[in-house]
């Protein structure tokens, strides 16, 4: 098998080996959110209990988001795109199996709708016009992605992308792909909760946790100090 070439996995050995400070990776810094109007078109459910799948990038910084957002119920990190027998941290980050780093969130509708999740998933959790790649990252399996569940997940992110998009919210064009739900498979135990359990992490400090402060200066209504982890629903 051959070693998998991520800048990412560059960054963290040389930082944990004393070679890279915090100057020398400034160009990996976390990217300015920017915040958005809400959806035109939301999902209408009377479900207490709904699920959707997010990929965008490197799935602890995206995890460690949601963990935070209001009436999350859980967010658990995970490969989709891809077959059961690939879905394993190794082989993903070859770029080669159709896995997309991703994040399965489950919701109350009632406190949080799937539009609002879209909202924070485009401004806060990551950058939606960079086309394989985000921050250090690079490859397809760090492909900006959504998963949809249903036909009307389906109708309201088109509707969101397309309503974005004629408002120019961005400086270049959305790239995130709406692709079919064909299974997600959760990450083994290291990836759950990463930002909360390894807040000082280099690659954490660098490109996540400004991600939560922007999340909570954005959109406060939204924010909540306390994560809901997985490992507390286990």
């Amino acid at each position: 098998m051959k070693t998998p070439f991520t800048l990412r996995r560059i960054v963290l050995q040389l930082a944990a080996a004393g070679f890279i400070g915090q100057c020398s990776v400034a160009a990996f810094a976390a990217e300015d959110a920017v915040r958005l109007a809400p959806p035109a078109i939301d999902e209408i459910t009377q479900a207490h209990s709904e699920t959707a799948v997010f990929a965008g990038g490197c799935f602890w910084g995206v995890q460690g988001v949601f963990e935070h957002v209001k009436g999350v119920k859980q967010a658990v990190s995970g490969y989709a795109g891809g077959a059961a027998d690939t879905a394993q941290y190794e082989r993903v980050s070859e770029g080669d199996t159709g896995h997309a780093e991703s994040v399965e969130v489950t919701f109350d509708p009632a406190q949080v709708s799937y539009g609002t999740l879209l909202q924070i998933y485009f401004s806060v959790a990551h950058n939606p016009t960079e086309l394989n790649r985000q921050g250090p990252d690079r490859g397809t399996q760090y492909r900006s992605a959504l998963f949809t569940k249903s036909s009307e997940q389906q109708r309201v992110a088109q509707a969101y992308i397309a309503q974005l998009d004629a408002a120019h919210s961005f400086n270049k064009p959305i790239v995130t792909k709406l692709e079919s739900f064909n299974g997600f498979y959760p990450a083994e135990q290291e990836h759950q909760d990463f930002l909360t359990r390894h807040p000082m992490h280099p690659y954490i400090v660098i490109n996540d946790l400004p991600k939560v402060a922007q999340l909570k200066q954005l959109y406060p209504d939204r924010y909540q100090d306390e994560p809901v982890l997985v490992k507390a629903a286990m």
